[in-house]
Parts: structure tokens; C-alpha cells; sequence
């Protein structure tokens, strides 16, 4: 049974404030649920109704049997599915090695959704490291997690200001609407993918730094591609 005082830490944890003195995060649903499994030692507590925990082996962590309703009391989504957890959150990485490597730069990238996607992108296409400017979303925030779909616990991430990442060691990419058709370009063993802010794009001091300018080609009418679209579209062509 929830108490007042677990269904208010618990609901606390929703807004990024409390999340950074606390340390901690939430993830709903079965699949993130799955992974974090994997991760136990990140568990503090497994909110769950009684078929998920009759179907799942969850070892030796806390856990608390809630109903349906009380699930719905906790959770943020607008049809809880089975099983919240409060987990605690990774050490952030505060510098990179960017040699050798392809890294992934988001600029302000402030939509959850997109960051929590480009986060999935880039463990789908096995780039190891994001850096986000301190104006992108929270990697923390439910929407991030839930987009990432449990990638942001296998993907190096950290924040900074734009005026503080050294990108001068690699050639830099950055996705501009007047650059040159990225498949003209010799495909990177190394290098920085830079995605510009959903309405303004790549902002200085980035955008000064990039040495490749690039453009997805255009054969349609569209006007224009989703952030994290985008962002799939040359991490493939970056890694194949």
C-alpha cells in the first residue's frame, strides 16, 4: 500500500528539481522496466502490480505491490502500464576523448521526445557518446526516458555550455539546410555530428565550428525533416 508520503516523493520526481537533489529518476512500462533489470545495482524501488511481479524475476530488489489504481496515483503516463521504478541516475561524464571516436552534439535540442530519440538512435547505431548543451532537455526527464527506450543507461552523456566544448581535435558535421549533399563527403572513421535546435537550428559558437556543413539531399516536397529524424538519417550514413 502507497502512503501520502511515497505517492508525493514519488510525484516530486517528475519535476527536474527535485530530480537533481535527489539524484534519482523514474522509468514506466515493461520494456524499460526489462532493462533496468539488467542494471539492479540503479533500482531503489520496483512499484508493480501483482502480474508483472508473478511474471518477472526481479532477484533480490526493493519492491511494492500496488494496484492498478494506485499505479495510476504515481505514474505520468496516461494509461500506467504495470510497473513504475525509482532508479538512481548515472555519474554524468564531464569530458570525452572525441579522437577515434564518432560523438553526437545536441544544440539546444529542447523537445523530450527528440532527445530521448536521438539518445536511442545513437545506441542503435553504436555511437557511444552524446553531448548536450545545458539548454537541451533533461535526459532525465520521464519523456527523455521513455523515448530513449533504455538507451541512456549504455550511452556516455553530459551537459555544457556551447562556449565550453572543445571541438577543434576532429573533423565537425553539422546538419545545416545550405550544406553540401552529405554523400559527397568520404564517410568519417572519427568525427562530431552537430544537431541544431528544432526552430534555429545550429547556434554559434557551433556553427562556426563546423567544418563539414552537410544537407540530407531533397527529392520531395517537404519542407523540412524532425530533428531526430535527421539525426538518424546521417548517423546511418556516419556508421555503415
Amino acid at each position: 500500500m502507497l502512503t501520502k508520503n511515497v505517492v508525493k516523493d514519488i510525484q516530486s520526481l517528475y519535476q527536474k528539481k527535485f530530480r537533481d537533489e535527489e539524484k534519482l529518476f523514474i522509468a514506466e512500462g515493461p520494456k524499460l522496466s526489462h532493462e533496468l533489470l539488467q542494471r539492479k545495482e540503479l533500482i531503489c524501488n520496483i512499484y508493480a502490480t501483482k502480474d508483472w511481479l508473478d511474471a518477472n524475476a526481479i532477484g533480490n530488489v526493493p519492491f511494492t505491490m500496488v494496484t492498478s489504481a494506485e499505479l495510476a496515483r504515481i505514474s505520468n503516463l496516461q494509461t500506467p502500464n504495470e510497473v513504475l521504478i525509482v532508479a538512481k541516475q548515472l555519474e554524468n561524464t564531464s569530458e570525452f576523448a572525441l579522437e577515434g571516436r564518432l560523438t553526437i552534439i545536441m544544440d539546444g535540442i529542447q523537445d523530450p521526445g527528440n532527445v530521448g530519440t536521438v539518445i536511442r538512435i545513437a545506441d542503435w547505431f553504436g555511437v557511444k557518446q552524446v553531448i548536450c548543451t545545458n539548454d537541451c532537455a533533461d535526459m532525465y526527464n520521464p519523456k527523455v526516458v521513455q523515448a530513449s527506450m533504455g538507451s541512456i543507461l549504455r550511452i556516455k552523456f553530459c551537459y555544457k555550455e556551447a562556449n565550453d566544448i572543445n571541438v577543434n581535435k576532429v573533423p565537425v558535421f553539422g546538419a545545416v539546410l545550405n550544406g553540401k549533399n552529405m554523400y559527397e563527403y568520404s564517410k568519417p572513421s572519427e568525427g562530431i555530428l552537430v544537431i541544431g535546435n528544432e526552430s534555429k537550428g545550429i547556434r554559434e559558437p557551433l556553427l562556426s565550428a563546423i567544418t563539414h556543413p552537410i544537407t540530407i539531399p531533397k527529392i520531395g516536397e517537404a519542407e523540412s525533416l524532425n530533428v531526430a529524424v535527421a539525426a538518424g538519417i546521417i548517423t546511418a550514413w556516419f556508421t555503415h
